[in-house]
């Protein structure tokens, strides 16, 4: 039986990188944690409980957009190309696509490598014609595909409006590396578009507290890579929505004054004092498209709900 392989991209994980990435964030006057580190084995699951939340909209709505224009949307992509699907977590998502597009091969790229040597070998036995890849790669600044991955008509795949976690400079760089990269392809791209402020309060701080759990094992993840000691206790969850940035801001709020050390420095936390862990952007239609127009697309198609609460949009 066909099995997946796996490709640990090296060079995006530099484990001195990291450390001095995460050490000037918490130095920084106002503190903060990149939110590629929420997505250890143990964050990929919370987030996955995340979207069966009811009140988390993001997944389900994207879902029913899916459904209802597959159709559409396997004629704007095509058949037989190679998907390439960037923070692919549980992949469900791009399995859902599977019957529609009948991929050549099929590339999960996530930033835990081994959440991906959990999912990927029952998908392989339900898809054993498709060829599977698992990249373990943190593509935050560089997009570098392993050379096993075919040469062939490529469509990315971006979903659950994760390119909001990027700011406009940073997502424009990332859109020009997929456009480079689709040889003749496309991106399929989720996109979270802006909506009322109850909406947003309930999707990103839910009652069962399971976002809490997501974002403060963040702190845990930081631990053993810089040698600190947070301790999640001390920091609750917090959110803004930044109306004049179009974004909700999740924060770690410190309960208490804690001291933290870690590997050549330390820092005091007061009380109320924040650490910023994620953004996220919500788009309009226009502000998206302009986006992925600057970044080298020409040609979209555009599906979106009742509600207008989310888009999927195939570039090219």
């Amino acid at each position: 039986m066909r099995q997946p392989v796996y490709h640990h991209v090296e060079a995006s994980f530099s484990p001195e990188g990291l450390k001095v990435e995460l050490i000037k964030g918490l130095e920084n006057p106002e503190a903060f944690i990149s939110p590629k580190f929420l997505y250890d084995n143990l964050g990929s699951h919370l987030f996955t409980a995340i979207t069966h939340l009811p009140e988390y909209y993001p997944t389900k709505t994207e879902k029913q957009i899916t459904q209802q224009y597959q159709a559409e949307i396997a004629r704007a992509l095509g058949e037989n190309a190679c998907l390439i699907d960037l923070g692919a977590g549980n992949c469900q998502k791009a399995e859902s696509l599977f019957d529609a597009l009948k991929p050549s091969s099929y590339v999960a790229v996530d930033f835990s490598i081994e959440y991906l040597r959990d999912i990927l070998p029952k998908l392989q036995s339900k898809f054993p014609t498709i060829e599977m890849m698992g990249v373990g790669m943190d593509f935050s600044s560089f997009l570098s595909l392993p050379g096993a991955v075919a040469q062939t008509r490529r469509n990315f795949f971006y979903p659950g409006s994760s390119i909001g976690n990027f700011s406009q400079s940073e997502a424009a760089h990332l859109l020009r590396q997929i456009q480079s990269n689709a040889l003749g392809g496309g991106l399929l791209l989720g996109v979270d578009l802006m909506k009322e402020d109850s909406v947003l309060l309930k999707a990103y701080d839910d009652p069962l507290k399971l976002t809490a759990a997501f974002n403060l094992n963040i702190l845990r993840v930081v631990n053993p890579l810089i040698d600190a000691n947070f301790d999640v206790q001390d920091f609750r969850h917090t959110i803004t929505i930044n109306h004049a940035l179009q974004r909700v801001e999740l924060y770690l709020e410190a309960v208490r004054d804690v001291n933290v050390a870690w590997t050549g420095g330390s820092r005091k936390f007061k009380a109320g004092e924040l650490i910023h862990t994620e953004n996220s952007h919500k788009y309009s239609l226009s502000s998206i498209q302009a986006l992925l127009s600057s970044s080298g697309f020409e040609r979209f198609q555009t599906w979106s709900d009742p509600k207008n609460y989310f888009a999927l949009i195939y570039a090219q």
